[in-house]
């Protein structure tokens, strides 16, 4: 078989990949594009130019050297989205600092986990948000800060732990004000900062940022400068974004989609960066899109369902939109559609990656068919490099589905402080094993089609639940749908579905059943239907099938069936 016949590709371009720190590409686009603005809260619509956030970003940084910071500690950021976020990650890129993303969701003992995995030596936290009480999260794991020394703290359980800072007004023992971190900087601290950054390579590690499975503690997924800033530099590429461009931000950005997709997309092109709120709101998402006129929108599938479904929707002014990303879960072709149609994103891209890969592999262009942003991920990334291939790991041939993997300068560095996992990740010959089942087609298209682990089988059929769902979107009655299998004593594993419905209309299950009669094999019928309000999700809106499932089989009494 010639190699032309493979499902492999790589990526060429005429842009070449991009040898810089963070902290250089800001001082370059603050220099290039000083006066556009680079930042806009819209909750306090505060607003900083690039200008402006490179000196806020060297004023934090300088007071981090102060309290003793230095290159290769790692600080731990845990809060919604806020300007202060932001101005952490360039401040850390431009000492050297490693920035660990800690979930917003998390709760005390994923903290614990988090922060001794890496060993942080500070935690840059909120005080609160929505449920969460950060700061008695933290004092209730080191009750022996109310008796520290702001910088001195000595936890029995967060040995490494030795600065917290907090954004809030109140003076908490033990703690900093992260207002009270900043130092003005003079010619004196920019020439030491300047001489700090000129000791940094982009190959050094800048960023941890934990992923998980359905089972087993977080990993934290470690990422150069140069995996992410030529990652977000693609992506902006593939939608041509200029410094004319504003990107509505709403995905959270302790993940990659915020911080690499989105803060360091509109940096490395010079665009604006617009945070509708603290976390996501779909209302929010609106009046920014309007009253901002951004012409670029990111979300998870989720998301855009949300916003098309929201009453004012019909309302809202979407003259100025043009394009974004829909990403980080497989994105239902009827929403897509919708998304291109009703919101005016004609140039909408579709991409797909995991954190381990900066996150980016795959991404539609601005003007790739319409059935082919509709129903792929489009074409792999400049300079990545993508197989397919099947339990053997042997390369499958063209159109043949097998599991994706990917190589090249989007590689993490590793799981920190995991060799086990990581080689367990990442093969002999630096090969990314993802996980996800993809089929690559003659022209370089590659459509995701379930995840490995994912896959149902029912009595020797093999079952991906993708192929159900995207019928299932064609029911005028749903919203979204996710579908998943269930122990079934007989075949092993059977289908099930937990549907939302759009809102006002009703549903019996028998519907969905005849809707599908007929129309799909018998066996991909869905055996288990629940009509319901939500999905459990992550706080980046990925469905947890694992958590549906556990629910339907405590819910019917479903039992594994025996194996040999």
């Amino acid at each position: 078989m010639s190699e032309s016949q493979l499902s492999y590709v790589s990526g060429t371009s005429d842009k070449p990949l991009i040898f810089q720190t963070i902290g250089k590409a800001l001082e370059n686009s603050a220099n290039v594009f000083a006066e556009n603005e680079a930042l806009v809260f819209c909750p306090s619509n505060l607003r900083m130019t690039y200008q402006q956030l490179n000196n806020a970003a060297n004023d934090f940084a300088a007071g981090l050297l102060k309290i003793g910071l230095k290159p290769g500690d790692r600080l731990g950021i845990w809060s919604p989205n806020r300007p202060e976020w932001v101005i952490t990650q360039f401040a850390t890129a431009k000492i050297g600092v490693i920035l660990v993303n800690i979930n917003p969701a998390y709760r005390i003992s994923e903290l614990e986990h988090a922060l001794n995995q890496v060993q942080c030596k500070a935690l840059v936290s909120a005080e609160t948000f929505k449920s969460s009480n950060y700061l008695e999260m933290i004092q209730s794991l080191a009750p022996e800060l109310k008796d520290s020394s702001p910088g001195d703290l000595k936890s029995r359980r967060l040995p490494s732990l030795k600065h917290v800072i907090v954004m809030s007004d109140q003076l908490v023992p033990g703690t900093s004000r992260y207002q009270d971190i900043s130092v003005q900087t003079d010619n004196e601290i920019l020439r030491t900062l300047a001489e700090i950054e000129n000791t940094l390579d982009p190959d050094q590690p800048i960023n941890i940022q934990f992923t998980s499975g359905t089972t087993g503690l977080p990993k934290g997924a470690t990422l150069s400068h140069f995996n992410i800033i030529n990652n977000a530099y693609f992506v902006g590429h593939a939608m041509r974004f200029t410094e004319a461009d504003r990107l509505c931000i709403p995905v959270p950005l302790y993940h990659c989609f915020g911080m690499v997709m989105g803060v360091l997309c509109c940096l490395t092109h010079g665009a604006t960066m617009i945070f509708p709120g603290e976390g996501f709101d779909a209302g929010e998402v609106l009046q920014a899109l309007a009253s901002e006129q951004c012409t670029a929108l990111h979300g998870v599938p989720t998301m855009f369902t949300a916003e098309l479904a929201h009453p004012t929707f019909n309302d809202t002014d979407f003259k100025s939109l043009r394009t974004g990303v829909m990403a980080g879960a497989p994105c239902p072709i009827e929403v897509m559609k919708q998304v291109q149609t009703t919101m005016g994103m004609k140039e909408v891209t579709i991409a797909y990656g995991m954190t381990e890969t900066s996150p980016v592999s795959f991404q539609s262009s601005t003007d790739d068919p319409v059935e082919k942003r509709v129903s792929t991920v489009g074409r792999v990334m400049p300079h990545v490099q993508v197989k397919i291939i099947d339990e053997e790991g042997r390369t499958q041939p063209i159109g043949q589905q097998g599991e994706l993997c990917t190589r090249g300068y989007s590689v993490m560095q590793g799981y920190w402080g995991d060799k086990e996992k990581t080689d367990g990740a990442i093969d002999d010959n630096s090969w990314m094993h993802t996980g996800d089942l993809a089929v690559i087609d003659q022209e370089g298209y590659c459509n995701i089609t379930g995840r490995v682990k994912d896959m149902i089988i029912r009595g020797g059929e093999n079952i991906y639940p993708r192929e159900i769902e995207e019928y299932l979107y064609r029911h005028p009655k749903i919203q979204d749908v996710a579908v998943f299998g269930v122990p079934d004593e007989r075949f092993g594993e059977t289908v099930a579905t937990w549907i939302q419905l759009k809102p006002g209309e009703s549903c019996e299950t028998n519907e969905i059943i005849e809707f599908c009669a007929g129309q799909i094999a018998h066996y991909k019928v869905p055996a288990y239907i629940e009509i319901v309000t939500e999905f459990p999700m992550t706080v980046t809106g990925k469905i947890q099938k694992f958590v549906m499932r556990d629910r339907m089989s405590e819910k019917y009494n479903l039992l594994e069936a025996e194996t040999a």
